[in-house]
Order: structure tokens, then C-alpha cells, then sequence
């Protein structure tokens, strides 16, 4: 049911675009502008967003600080075993982009990473050659297919998203993320549900604990933090659909410090 219900909605963006396939990138660049984007229930969202800082400092935030606490080589090490966990995501990603030779460094990346560098600890494909490229998800998929944004919204404990982005987040959960089927959707001999949620939390205080130092200049600094939030996330994006590191469009960058992904 679910399946058939992100398969409708798909469609019907995929027929309100006017779009084929996501070779023009001008147009491209234009659809994902930024100030282009509509924040369509901003009174909803602005509320999500203050649950979502609650939540971050009666949670996140003190998980993130003892986490920084840790020796450097395990915060490595796992941050490492979530990137490679996330290649099992952005692979079909390259194949559905057309990227065919990224698609096969990655696969060769994982195939390293799991095996020789025990679940991805160790990033030893880096050290034979094979470099690791931008993460793709199925939300820059559909983008670079020409499927508009949408509008604005804040999740949940997720934080900023689109509605497009939103869609293919659930296609994680209809099939698309090879990781949640081994774990949650099917009932396997070595993984279990607890892998998966564990995994995904994990990977929030990695962020969390990255990026500690950048939100809390962004929070101190910015005349008004959601807004600011908002522009960071939306140009992010830009540059991810783009495949750039170059800030593109600026609203106003006297209020909020870059965050790094690294």
C-alpha cells in the first residue's frame, strides 16, 4: 500500500514537471534556487523546528558532546562504518543519475571497505586509489530527473527537508535502501531492526558531534535561526543536486556560518 502510494505521488510530480530527464542544468539550477523554494506552512514548520531544538538539547546535543570526548581513531572509525553503510544508498543513485563509473568506484568501495576494512572501519579503498565521491540519494535522483522541490518543510527529529526530498526518503522504506531490507523488512539470519535504528541514530551524533561547533556559531550569530537553517539547508541541497562546492546563492551570509559535512 505504501509502495503504491510514493509510486502515485511520484507520478503525479513527474507529470507536473516540465522536464525531460535532468539534462538542462540551467533549468535545473533554476528549479532549486533557493528563493525559488515556497516555505508553504512556515507557522507549522517553525514550530516543528522549535520541537526539534528541544529535542536536540535534551538529547543530541549532550550525546554529541560526550561523543566528541572519545579518541579520535573510534570516532574515525565509526564515522568511516556509516559512510560506508551509505553507499548502499548512494550507488543506485549513480546508476539512476547515469554516473556509471562513479557507481563502480563505490561498488568496489563498499566491496574494500566491508571486507578488508572490517564493516567499513577502515577506508582502505581510499588507500589503494579509489577516492570517495559525494553521497547521492534518491531525492537528487528525482532532481536531476527534473522534479521540482516542492515546498519547504521541517520534519520531525529529521530537521529540513522538501517535499521531493521527503519522497525519497520513503523510498528508503519501499525498497530503495538495501540496508533497511536486510534489517527491518526482512527477517535475516545476521541483522535485525536494532542494526538499522542504531545505525541511523549513530549517524545523527556523528553529525551532531561534527557540525557542534558551526550550529552553535549558526544559533549564536543568526538574527533569526530557522531562517538561517532554512537558507544553509536549501543551498546545500543546491550544491548536492549540482555536484558543487561552490555557495551558488546567498540570502544572507552575514548570519550563519557554513556547516561542514566533514
Amino acid at each position: 500500500m505504501l509502495k503504491r502510494f510514493v509510486i502515485i505521488i511520484f507520478t503525479t510530480l513527474a507529470l507536473s514537471s516540465n522536464v525531460v530527464a535532468g539534462t538542462d542544468g540551467e533549468l535545473i539550477l533554476k528549479k532549486n534556487k533557493p528563493s525559488e523554494i515556497k516555505d508553504c506552512s512556515e507557522k507549522f514548520n517553525r514550530a516543528t523546528f522549535a520541537f526539534n531544538q528541544v529535542l536536540d538539547g535534551a538529547i543530541f546535543k549532550p550525546v554529541a558532546t560526550v561523543y566528541r570526548k572519545l579518541p579520535s581513531p573510534l570516532r574515525s572509525g565509526v564515522g568511516n562504518s556509516i559512510d560506508n553503510l551509505s553507499n548502499l544508498i548512494t550507488i543506485p543513485n549513480n546508476i539512476l543519475q547515469g554516473d556509471f563509473a562513479k557507481a563502480g568506484v563505490n561498488t568496489g568501495r563498499l566491496v574494500l571497505n566491508t571486507t578488508v576494512g572490517i564493516f567499513g572501519i577502515f577506508d582502505v579503498a581510499q588507500q589503494l586509489g579509489l577516492d570517495e565521491y559525494e553521497k547521492e540519494d534518491f531525492g537528487q535522483s528525482f532532481a536531476r530527473h527534473g522534479i521540482g522541490p516542492g515546498c519547504y518543510i521541517v520534519l520531525p527529529v529529521l530537521g529540513p527537508s522538501t517535499v521531493r526530498d521527503t519522497i525519497g526518503s520513503v523510498v528508503n522504506f519501499t525498497g530503495g535502501d538495501a540496508w533497511y531490507n536486510i534489517t527491518v523488512k526482512n527477517d535475516t539470519q545476521y541483522f535485525s531492526e536494532i542494526d538499522y535504528y542504531s545505525s541511523k541514530v549513530t549517524s545523527g551524533v556523528d553529525f551532531r558531534a561534527k557540525n557542534f561547533n558551526a550550529i552553535e556559531n549558526l544559533e549564536k550569530n543568526s538574527l533569526d535561526f530557522y531562517a538561517s537553517v532554512k537558507s544553509l539547508y536549501l543551498q546545500d541541497r543546491q550544491q548536492k543536486i549540482l555536484n558543487t562546492k561552490k555557495i551558488i546563492e546567498t540570502q544572507d551570509d552575514s548570519d550563519w556560518e557554513e556547516i561542514e559535512n566533514k
